[in-house]
């Protein structure tokens, strides 16, 4: 028996039995989850197969399969009746990340530059340079000094260089149509709604991070707090009662459009069909519901 064997059944002692797989999940994620999560896409029909986890937590917690058959209990709210999509215009986005702050505040997401649900890409040509110069919010010099990492700012790194093109790229869940991260969710805790987006039952998640491995779009992360994986869910809790997600609803210059694609004149389907959109990363198969226009093929 190895060090790491004795101190799994130490702690397991001592923890929960969800707590206990919880710590498997983690220390099996460690030794490979990129292998773990790339057996499960591989396997038929998306069956998880990852180091034995899966397949013996599912059979012994069937209900969490049929818990996913039922909708969240929100009243008036059909989710059958809609299907919700995102857009991004590029060619108005300021890079202000009015829409950051709005996400942290709405969804209660740590107040630092680790975990965001949504961020915002720099992408800087300089003159002489064949590719893009990109950053972000995860970028230290990209938070305001003094703001203990509550207060973001693109810094001006660039003011003495020769700049020949310069943009931002708004990036969030995409939502997908066939999603990584449920495919190899050995818990059944991430799921697809019949409305859109991809959502997390806390209440399930054993932190394991195979879903965070799998998303080609980097949307996930691991809430250390709660020990529990968390991204954007297009602000469910107030689309399902008619209102816009907290980015959309602060954007001062319109670049994030959403809206339910049944509705032939939404602010989403005008979008997409008044413009030449793409979506990011088409050859991963993931048919993402998020949909850009005026992006730089470099991006995608």
């Amino acid at each position: 028996m190895t060090t790491q064997d004795t101190k799994v059944e130490k702690e397991a002692a001592k923890l929960s039995r969800r707590d206990f797989l919880g710590l498997l999940g983690k220390g099996a994620a460690c030794a490979g989850a990129v292998a773990g999560a790339g057996a499960a896409l591989a396997s038929a029909g998306g069956a998880n197969k990852l180091g034995g986890v899966g397949p013996t937590y599912q059979q012994e917690d069937a209900q969490y399969a049929e818990a996913r058959k039922n909708p969240p209990k929100i009243p008036n709210y059909n989710w059958t009746e809609h299907k919700w999509a995102f857009g991004v215009d590029t060619n108005r986005c300021i890079g202000c990340l009015r829409c950051v702050e709005a996400c942290k505040m709405e969804n209660s997401v740590q107040m630092d530059r680790n975990h965001t649900r949504t961020w915002v890409e720099r992408y800087t040509y300089l003159e002489g340079s064949d590719h893009a110069h990109v950053d972000s919010i995860h970028d230290i010099k990209n938070v305001m000094p003094g703001s203990k990492e509550t207060r973001f700012v693109f810094d001006n790194r660039y003011k003495d260089a020769k700049v020949t093109k310069s943009f931002f790229v708004p990036k969030l869940c995409n939502q997908c149509e066939k999603p990584s991260c449920v495919q190899v969710c050995p818990t059944g805790a991430t799921y697809k709604t019949p409305d859109g987006p991809v959502l997390i039952d806390s209440k399930y998640c054993i932190g394991c991070q195979y879903c965070v491995q799998a998303c080609p779009y980097g949307a996930r992360s691991l809430n250390h707090e709660r020990g529990t994986a968390e991204k954007c869910n297009w602000c469910y809790h107030r689309i399902t009662k008619g209102l816009n997600p907290a980015c959309v609803e602060v954007c001062p210059t319109g670049t994030r459009i959403f809206g339910d694609r049944t509705d032939p004149e939404s602010p989403i389907s005008q979008f997409i069909r008044n413009n030449r959109v793409n979506v990011l990363k088409p050859d991963m198969g993931n048919m993402p519901n998020v949909f850009y226009a005026g992006i730089d093929k470099e991006v995608l």
